[in-house]
């Protein structure tokens, strides 16, 4: 071939070299600009956020930003569960920490200001717990990878063509490692006085054993493939099978002895574990339990403050279900016995076959679209994804709690889903279920999580900051709202009985956590306080009991959370007067994302200034 040549070959070669140069400087610059030095606090929490990231494939994957691109780096891969890989990470987020402080807050002003706030609590708050290296029970009933990482893989692991499944088993396989990793720490855990009662053990235990049931042929890793092949198009039923058999091989080679192994030192520890309920049993416990209530709360709130305030709430909400029992002609026995009585009426139960879950989800479905037309005169934000409503997955149903949300994915390819656990029926009488989609659904977390996402100019740590008693607390004050303000029950009063129930299971909450945990109450005696003041089965309150075992401070987020908002929404409402306008608190509240209880005190604060300044 002829060399080129010539003014016009020259003039073309100059021109490429020049747009290299530029492409190169511009690279450069945006290196030093966002990764180096970053320009901007805004700049600097990203950079952080994405170093974190990286640590998390799976957190990657439930972002669902960059999965099935050619960005994807992760997806055939799974996080490194390894005590090296956790002081790893907590030094990089001292470092990180340390970085803001170059940022603000001196200087700053509007939403950087509040970014640099909300981090700075966060990253102190992350460290803090993770000061506590044997903190709590790394292997339970209801987290930890043996539960999380199943749901993970069939549930939030996306496939959808050929190289996606590859990856798919590429992560069956790690969760091989995964398993041998973690017995190692709770092997460490052990070494060092923190073993689990021995309720939480069998609980666990029963878990692993019911997961492993059957073998590789009928593991959920396995089962939940084949469906997903289906849809895979021009992918031949040799390769469907092939998929299929790889897949089994690694359960049964990786996955199963990795479960076998955890279980038998589970029955081990088991010989030699106590009956104590609360985490004052393990070293360092009282201060474990004095950061989890900090965390949890995002308030300097005392177990002692917290339990008085708990104790308040069952009264006067006791009074309320009082008085609506009586006007449907219950009188006789406590309101607990009532209440029993309304839980198991035949007619108030759906039946406990296909074709009754199948009602209860078509009435979920129809409960939500009618407050969804309700909704604009509340709000002014809606959130652009829609809800689905659907049954909890039925290997993991015995785990997994009554409902539960998952945000859906940043780019809108998951729409946010409620989960309802469809085991039996008669553990969701139709009267509950109005409050249970209104605290998981719409307007709930489903607005609560889905509008932030919607924050502009923000990092996006912003949009997924997993503060406890902000999010919970806003669905507790979304039950309410729905009640009071959105007149879901106005010709109802059995729905709102059922609201009122949900927030003295809450109220509860408050009592029995601190109880447990700090005032050394018995497993035994916290199940007999939230039995006789919720009308809830006994195996009912023995899951959520257990529950608030391994998850030190969690429960107290909800209550605390829902009397700050409505002490915030109440000062605004005496504040402003006729000027206040609910659809606006609603904004201030929800389009800022999730923040400590301080924090976002302050900023409804500064809204009322600034609706005052403007009257």
């Amino acid at each position: 071939m002829r060399k080129a040549e010539g003014p016009f070959m020259r003039i073309v070669l100059n021109i490429l070299l020049g747009l290299v140069g530029l492409v190169l400087i511009l690279a450069a610059g945006a290196y030093f600009w966002f990764w180096a030095t970053p320009v901007g606090v805004n700049n600097y929490i990203n950079k952080v956020t994405i170093e974190a990231a990286i640590d998390s494939p799976e957190l990657i994957t439930q972002l669902g930003i960059i999965d099935n691109t050619p960005l994807d780096f992760h997806s055939g891969k799974l996080s490194d569960y390894t005590e090296a890989q956790d002081k790893k990470s907590l030094a990089k987020l001292k470092r990180a920490r340390a970085g803001l402080d170059k940022y603000g807050p001196d200087g700053l002003e509007g939403q950087e200001l509040l970014s640099w706030k909300i981090t700075a609590w966060f990253f102190d708050d992350l460290i803090r717990q993770a000061e506590f290296e044997y903190g709590g029970y790394r292997v339970n009933q209801i987290s930890g990878v043996t539960v999380d990482l199943p749901q993970f893989l069939t549930d939030i692991h996306v496939i959808k063509n050929e190289k996606s499944v590859k990856r798919y088993i590429s992560r069956v396989n790690e969760f091989g490692r995964v398993l041998r990793e973690v017995k190692a720490r709770v092997e460490d855990d052990r070494a060092h006085g923190v073993v689990p009662p021995d309720f939480i053990i069998d609980k666990a235990l029963n878990g692993m054993r019911n997961f492993i049931e059957g073998g590789a042929e009928a593991n959920p890793l396995v089962t939940t493939l084949p469906a997903k092949l289906e849809k895979i198009e021009g992918l031949s039923e040799e390769a469907r099978t092939a998929y299929v058999d790889e897949a089994k091989e690694i359960v049964s080679s990786q996955v199963i002895p990795g479960y076998e192994a955890l279980i038998s030192l589970f029955e081990d520890m088991a010989k030699t574990t106590d009956h104590n309920a609360g985490v004052w049993r393990i070293p360092d416990g009282s201060k474990i339990y004095a950061a989890a209530l900090k965390s949890n709360t995002t308030t300097d709130m005392t177990a002692d403050e917290i339990h008085e305030i708990g104790l308040s709430e069952v009264a006067r909400i006791e009074a309320e279900m009082d008085a609506i029992l009586i006007q449907q002609g219950l009188t006789e026995g406590d309101v607990s016995t009532r209440v029993k009585q309304l839980m198991s009426d035949p007619a108030q139960i759906f039946p406990n076959t296909d074709e009754g879950r199948q009602q209860m989800l078509d009435y979920l479905v129809e409960l939500n679209t009618e407050v969804m037309e309700k909704a604009p005169q509340y709000f002014i934000t809606l959130p652009p994804q829609p809800l689905e409503v659907v049954r909890v997955p039925e290997y993991s149903q015995d785990s997994s709690p009554g409902g539960y949300y998952n945000p859906p994915a940043l780019d809108g390819s998951r729409p946010g889903r409620f989960y309802i656990n469809l085991k039996n029926t008669a553990d969701n009488p139709r009267w509950t279920l109005p409050t249970l989609l209104y605290h998981e659904g719409a307007p709930g977390h489903h607005f609560q999580l889905s509008t932030s996402q919607m924050i502009k100019n923000v990092p996006v740590l912003r949009k997924l900051s997993p503060f406890n008693a902000y999010a919970e607390g806003w669905a507790l004050y979304a039950e309410r709202l729905a009640s009071k303000d959105m007149g879901m029950y106005a010709d109802y009063p059995l729905g709102d009985l059922g609201r009122l129930q949900a927030e003295m299971f809450r109220a509860v909450r408050l009592v029995v956590d601190t109880g447990m945990h700090a005032k050394h109450w018995s497993r035994e005696e916290a199940i007999e306080y939230m039995v006789s003041k919720t009308g809830m089965t006994e195996e009912e309150v023995t899951r959520e009991i257990e529950r608030y075992v391994v998850w030190p401070g969690q429960a107290t987020a909800y209550k605390t959370g829902q009397l700050a908002i409505l002490a915030m929404r109440d000062r605004a409402e005496k504040e402003l007067g006729d000027k206040f306008d609910l659809r606006e608190f609603h904004e201030v509240v929800l389009m800022n994302g999730a923040m400590p209880l301080g924090i976002l005190d302050e900023t409804v604060d500064n809204w009322i200034a600034e609706e005052k300044a403007s009257q």
